[in-house]
């Protein structure tokens, strides 16, 4: 998905000659106050001699030399569109098919312009490429491109790994996590960009239209928000292929098989096509991350991972930075074949729906802080961990990242945590992952203690008043039924 960038991130400005257009050529830097994680990228706006009554304009996230897309002229702006009038929308921008087709349907339909904007949360190279040319012939007047992957893992994942947060027993929030990241740069985009509304390419039967939402709502309430699928008339994807097609927005799917995806870093969602139907096994050719199980590597693998205050921060005595460490993982557990689930959840718009989901480094990293718990936690923490961990991982599903509740919970999970800290030693064989090794400094396991040789600190006969006592309720109920 996307962001754009604006003035305040600009750290150089030069400008050259560029055929008949003045390019003006201006670097957005990591230093940007409002975009925290941004990478370095190049914005080229470049100013066309008017042409037909139209002016030619085009500002794209990078240096490469790019031909000029077409725009509404600002008279024709200042008219409105069908549906009414915008002066700029930042548009949430995948590349793909709805994102693609929302280009021109905003600038028709409301008489902006379009600024697209792409989160790299770590989807990869390749959903990266070609976004400039596709932006371009699709209409917009502006793309940026932000790396956001070391905040995405550091901000969102980690807080939600340490709070043990799992949606409906398997679930691991891949998507959910990312929806707040990405729409927080929106926010801060539409700001220096001086928008006045912000897009999504969310169909009104999904989660993310919510996720998206609420963060708008509680980072900046003022601004308008468009959605282009609960107004216009298309009413599915193969629509919306066909509009594509009229409208000459190249799309990268086909009407043949279509699978709804959604990848970062953390995992890689599947959904649609052939998955509709629960009755249907998924085909092995749909996964991208991981093997299967039975051609995974005969041997197994060991891995140890190190971990302070509930969250990993290295492999195999190697230190790492929260998102490299977790594309290793993916690279390690995906050879191994884990971390692959098939589930039907429960949207919180109320419809059930079918998902695979492939999330190898997140279901490795999960086991590890887990196993490292039951050595750093007592009991009775572990069970009010384990019972707002349902509610935590409820909030971040339903796109409360931003609630005070959240937040509030995020302490008392950062509190508990805070010995969580040693190594655990994972064995990967064939899609499992099984704890071969707890440490911890900090561990309330002893073995003197633990043993079944008597030892000084727990006396064996003690334990007859103990149960005397634990269990007095259930002997009078049992005194009361038998009239004694």
């Amino acid at each position: 998905m996307a962001s754009a960038g604006g003035p305040s991130g600009f750290a150089g400005i030069s400008v050259r000659p560029d055929s008949s257009a003045a390019c003006l050529i201006q670097k957005v830097g990591a230093r940007s106050s409002s975009l925290p994680g941004a990478a370095t990228v190049q914005v080229r706006r470049c100013q066309n001699k008017a042409r037909n009554g139209q002016a030619i304009r085009c500002a794209m996230a990078t240096g490469k030399k790019q031909g000029a897309a077409t725009t509404a002229s600002s008279g024709d702006q200042n008219k409105g569109g069908l549906r009414g009038k915008l002066n700029k929308v930042v548009l949430a921008y995948s590349g793909g098919l709805d994102t693609s087709v929302i280009v021109p349907w905003l600038r028709e339909n409301y008489g902006c312009e379009v600024v697209c904007f792409t989160a790299d949360v770590g989807q990869g190279a390749i959903e990266l490429e070609g976004l400039e040319k596709k932006a371009k012939a699709s209409g917009a007047c502006q793309l940026v491109v932000k790396d956001l992957k070391e905040e995405f893992v550091n901000e969102y994942i980690y807080p939600c790994l340490r709070a043990g947060a799992v949606y409906e027993r398997k679930y691991l929030l891949g998507t959910s996590m990312a929806r707040p990241v990405i729409a927080k740069a929106m926010v801060d985009v539409a700001k220096e960009v001086g928008a006045d509304a912000v897009a999504h390419g969310c169909t009104g039967k999904g989660n993310d239209q919510v996720r998206f939402e609420l963060t708008f709502f509680a980072l900046n309430p003022e601004l308008k928000v468009v959605a282009p699928w609960r107004e216009w008339d298309i009413t599915g994807r193969e629509d919306a292929i066909e509009y594509a097609k009229k409208h000459n927005v190249p799309v990268p799917v086909s009407k043949k098989s279509i699978y709804s995806r959604d990848r970062n870093l953390w995992h890689l969602s599947h959904e649609g096509d052939i998955l509709e139907d629960p009755a249907n096994e998924p085909k092995e050719d749909m996964y991208m991350m991981s093997v299967s199980p039975e051609n995974a590597p005969s041997e197994p693998e060991y891995l140890e991972i190190g971990i302070i205050a509930g969250v990993p921060v290295s492999i195999n005595g190697r230190d790492l930075s929260p998102a490299s460490l977790l594309a290793e993982l993916n690279e390690i557990g995906g050879k191994h074949g884990i971390g692959r689930i098939d589930m039907v959840e429960n949207r919180l718009v109320g419809m059930k729906s079918r998902g695979v989901y492939e999330t190898p480094g997140g279901t490795i990293m999960a086991a590890a802080v887990r196993e490292l718990e039951s050595l750093t936690l007592d009991r009775e923490t572990m069970q009010w961990k384990d019972i707002l961990a349902l509610k935590y991982a409820e909030l971040v599903y339903a796109g409360r990242w931003f609630d005070t509740l959240r937040q509030s919970m995020d302490a008392f999970m950062e509190t508990i945590t805070a010995t969580t800290t040693g190594s655990v030693t994972l064995k990967l064989y064939k899609g499992s992952v099984n704890v071969a090794s707890r440490k911890s400094p900090n561990s309330l396991y002893r073995e003197d203690i633990s043993s079944f040789e008597n030892g000084e600190i727990y006396n064996q006969a003690d334990a007859e008043g103990f149960i005397r006592l634990y269990g007095l309720p259930t002997r009078v109920r049992a005194m009361l039924e038998k009239g004694i």
